[in-house]
């Protein structure tokens, strides 16, 4: 029996049948495979096969200009954009060093580490954000920043990602200043995101408990899980719903213990 596809659907099978010239059963195939979304669909097709898709070479064209143009060592390293460059690019695209755009971006782009860029992730970034001009490309930042604030999918990928832009190269942990930096920018920067409330200073409190208790670095694992203890803790500050036999990081366990004790000297103050 025939698939039945719904219209929206084959509006998109007959967008990559008319990109890539394949049948209706190849393009339901790509676009199954990826999500429904006929560029990704295309751009796996072409890949699969090997042929040049004069689309994605026009879209790559300005692109790879403006990534030529900031690279800081041409000769040496032709696919990056080191550290100086990645400055240069930022302040082109109008973006302060400490925006939490940054990170969003450098999410996008698949940066592998803070400061840098490599030209797959540069173009496929910017060819999935439709922006392949400057002027686009500092629409696209303002669109993004304004995401953070509403798209939880989007701030949980750039949550995570930050771990992999502030952990040294080679290392399995983030030093504990510079997760405590980048925690306070992912968590201090919109009011959205903000990890507080009138009445319970989370963030200050982790940041204090760190420093003067816990002293150490921070492993992938408790990033992750303090992205799940954040959003618990603002649904219900009174922490009611911690289970110490739950499989949360040990330091989460100790924190919470330590939060409570600083509740109480609060009140008795």
């Amino acid at each position: 029996m025939p698939t039945v596809y719904s219209p929206d659907q084959r509006d998109k099978i007959a967008r990559v049948v008319a990109h890539a010239s394949v049948s209706e059963r190849t393009a339901a195939r790509f676009l199954k495979a990826n999500h429904w979304n006929p560029e990704h669909a295309a751009d796996a097709y072409f890949r699969s096969t090997g042929a040049v898709d004069p689309a994605r070479t026009a879209k790559e064209a300005p692109l790879n200009t403006i990534f030529n143009s900031f690279r800081d060592a041409p000769q040496e390293e032709p696919d990056r954009i080191g550290v100086e460059g990645a400055m240069r690019y930022l302040q082109a695209l109008n973006v302060q060093l400490d925006d939490i755009v940054v990170l969003a971006l450098s999410e996008a782009l698949d940066a592998p580490s803070m400061g840098e860029f490599h030209r797959k992730g540069f173009l496929n970034g910017w060819i999935n954000l439709k922006a392949e001009t400057l002027p686009k490309q500092q629409s696209a930042v303002t669109t993004l920043r304004g995401q953070l604030s509403t798209d939880t999918d989007l701030f949980k990928r750039v949550y995570k990602h930050a771990f992999q832009l502030a952990r040294p190269s080679q290392q399995k942990y983030v030093p504990l200043e510079t997760a405590i930096d980048v925690w306070r920018t992912l968590f201090t920067s919109l009011p959205s995101l903000t990890w507080s409330t009138p009445d319970s200073p989370f963030l200050d409190w982790w940041q204090e408990y760190l420093e003067t208790k816990f002293k150490r670095p921070i492993n992938k694992d408790i990033w992750i899980m303090l992205f799940e203890f954040r959003k618990r803790s603002l649904e219900d500050e009174s922490l009611d719903w911690w289970d110490p036999e739950g499989a949360w990081p040990g330091v989460l366990d100790d924190f919470v213990v330590w939060m409570r004790g600083k509740r109480s000297e609060m009140k008795t103050d």
